[in-house]
C-alpha cells in the first residue's frame, strides 16, 4: 500500500474509535434516544474491506452494530451524528437513529436491526450489479448471531447459483448478543460454511487491518471478474457490550486484553512507524483533525433542530 492509502485506512480507522467512544460517553447523558451498539475494536474489518470499494458501484449492507461500517464506506460524520441524535440535519433527516442510518449516494443500503437481514439485500444489489456491467461488487456484513440464519445461508446458496459479485463478511466478536459463539457455531467456523455452497471461505485475523485488507482484496476482484462470491470470517473482539447499558456479565478480562495487546490501531501504528513508512507525526495529527471533527459533530447535532409534527409525512413513500 502507498502512503496516502495507509494515511487514509488509519483515519477511518481513528474516525471510527474517535466517533464510538464518544457515543459511549454522549449516551449515558441520556440525551441520546433509542438503542446504541458500538463497534469499537472492530475498526480494522470495516477499513480492511471497504478500502477495495467505491461509491459509485459498490454497496454494502450493515448490521444492528453499523456505524463502523458507515465511517468506512463514506457516509458522512456529521449527517451521522446528527441522526443519532435524532435531528432534521441527520443523513435519515432525524428518523433512523443509530440503528437505520442509510446513505444511498454512498452505496450503504443501511444499518439494520434485523439480525441476517443484510444479506439477502446485496444478492439484490449484487445481481442488478452484474446486470449492469460495471463491475459492481455488493457486500454484506453480519455478525456470528447472523451466522446462523437461514437469511444468511439462503443467501450463501443464492450467491453461488446466480454466481453473484459478492463478499460475505462474517464479523465473529465472541458473542450474539451474551451467547458465545463457541456454543452456539455448529462446526467451530463460519468460514468452513463457504464450502457448503461452493465458494471460498476464509478466517482471518480482525485485529490485523493488513491481514483484512489481504482478503478483502483477493475476494472484491475475484467477484469484480467474475469469479463469485467469499465468505470471509474476519475474528474480532467488541469492547463494550451487545448495546449501551449491557452488563457484560458473561465475559471478564478479555476486553481490556484485547485493548492491551491486540488492539488494530496500535497495531498499525507499530508497524507503519516501525519499518519507517509513516512517522509519528503524521499519526499525531490525523488524531488531533479527527478529535477536532468529532467534537464538532458532537456541538452540531446537539444544535440542530429536531423533526416536527409535519414531518411525521415526509419519507414514508418512496417518489419516482
Amino acid at each position: 500500500m502507498h502512503d496516502k492509502a495507509l494515511l487514509r485506512a488509519y483515519r477511518t480507522m481513528r474516525t471510527i474509535r474517535e466517533f464510538e467512544e464518544r457515543l459511549h460517553s454522549e449516551f449515558a447523558t441520556g440525551d441520546i434516544p433509542g438503542f446504541v451498539h458500538l463497534y469499537a475494536g472492530e475498526e480494522a474489518s470495516a477499513t480492511g474491506v471497504c478500502a477495495h470499494l467505491d461509491d459509485h458501484r459498490d454497496t454494502i449492507a450493515s448490521t444492528h452494530r453499523g456505524h463502523g461500517h458507515c465511517i468506512a464506506k463514506n457516509v458522512d460524520v456529521k449527517a451521522m451524528m446528527a441522526e443519532i441524535y435524532g435531528r432534521t440535519t441527520g443523513s435519515c433527516h432525524g428518523k433512523g437513529g443509530s440503528m437505520h442510518i442509510a446513505d444511498l449516494s454512498k452505496g450503504m443500503l443501511g444499518a439494520n436491526g434485523i439480525v441476517g437481514g443484510g444479506p439477502p439485500l446485496i444478492c439484490g444489489a449484487a445481481l442488478a450489479a452484474k446486470l449492469r456491467g460495471e463491475g459492481g461488487v455488493a457486500v454484506a456484513f453480519f455478525g456470528d448471531g447472523g451466522s446462523n440464519q437461514g437469511t444468511t445461508l439462503e443467501s450463501l446458496n443464492l450467491a453461488t447459483v446466480w454466481n453473484l459479485p459478492a463478499v460475505f463478511i462474517a464479523e465473529n466478536n465472541g458473542y450474539a448478543e451474551a451467547t458465545a459463539a463457541t456454543w452456539s457455531v455448529g462446526g467451530g467456523s463460519i468460514a468452513a460454511r463457504a464450502a457448503a455452497f461452493g465458494m471460498p471461505g476464509r478466517t482471518v485475523d480482525g485485529f490485523d487491518f493488513f491481514a483484512v485488507h489481504e482478503a478483502a482484496a483477493e475476494a472484491v476482484e475475484r467477484a469484480r471478474n467474475g469469479g463469485g462470491p467469499t465468505l470471509i470470517e474476519v475474528q474480532l473482539t467488541r469492547y463494550y457490550g451487545h448495546f449501551e447499558g449491557d452488563q457484560q456479565t458473561y465475559r471478564a478480562g478479555e476486553v481490556q486484553q484485547a485493548r492491551n495487546e491486540l488492539d488494530c490501531l496500535k497495531r498499525f501504528r507499530d508497524r507503519v512507524t516501525g519499518d519507517g513508512t509513516l512517522t509519528a507525526a503524521q499519526l499525531d495529527q490525523i488524531d488531533a483533525e479527527v478529535a477536532r471533527l468529532i467534537d464538532d459533530a458532537v456541538a452540531e447535532a446537539k444544535a440542530a433542530p429536531l423533526p416536527t409534527r409535519a414531518d411525521l409525512e415526509t419519507d414514508v413513500y418512496i417518489q419516482y
